[in-house]
């Protein structure tokens, strides 16, 4: 019984709510109007997720231009910034394509860095 209701559940679920995982440089080729994609979230908020907001442009309240402007790239603090309503980030969910991969190479957190900064002057 148990399989059973697992794979009805698992057949049920549609494909494209699969979460796909970007890299920066993935994200960072959907830079224009035909293709604008967007990084926001951080880990406060689950982690930084992708997304593709091209056919959002016309419609965003502020214009295309703003999003535009930070097409393929991180846009969390701007949008965060901004204070966007719940109605906005539940729309912004229907835009959702996936996450974004974590760089091994890129530093944890700029605190780390200001910690090492310090204790380089001490040293």
């Amino acid at each position: 019984l148990t399989y059973t209701v697992l794979k009805l559940f698992v057949s049920a679920t549609p494909t494209s709510t699969m979460s796909k995982e970007y890299t920066e440089a993935e994200v960072a080729e959907h830079n224009s109007e035909k293709s604008c994609w967007l990084i926001i979230g951080n880990e406060k908020s689950g982690g930084s997720k992708v997304y593709d907001v091209t056919k959002y442009l016309n419609d965003h309240p502020g214009g295309p231009e703003i999003m535009l402007d930070l097409a393929g790239k991180d846009a969390d603090e701007m949008f965060e910034d901004i204070g966007h309503s719940s109605e906005a980030r539940t729309k912004l969910k229907e835009y959702l394509i996936g996450t974004l991969k974590a760089d091994p190479n890129a530093p944890k957190s700029s605190k780390s860095k200001k910690v090492s900064a310090v204790d380089e002057k001490k040293g």
